[in-house]
């Protein structure tokens, strides 16, 4: 039986609440590796690539492209083991 790990918002500066969650930069179902950029946010001020909390498959979620979601909101998950 494998584990997940979440793949959430991040808190890009130290006034942030929220984020833009702009895309995927890797396909569903993609093996990534700890570190890999998997996809791209943005606040007002800065757009960074966000990378993989651990190796495994990626599964993304439900999110919406150019869309707003709090800091912490899960928005995927990576299937390890």
């Amino acid at each position: 039986m494998s584990n997940t790990v979440p793949v959430q918002i991040p808190k890009l500066n130290m006034a942030a609440t929220e984020a833009t969650f702009i895309s995927w930069l890797v396909e569903d179902g993609a093996t990534v590796v700890e570190e890999q950029a998997i996809y791209t946010a943005a606040t007002d001020k800065v757009e960074i690539e966000i990378e993989a909390p651990a190796s495994g498959i990626l599964r993304h979620g439900k999110a919406e492209e150019d869309e707003d979601y709090e800091v912490g909101t899960e928005i995927g998950k990576i299937e390890v083991g």
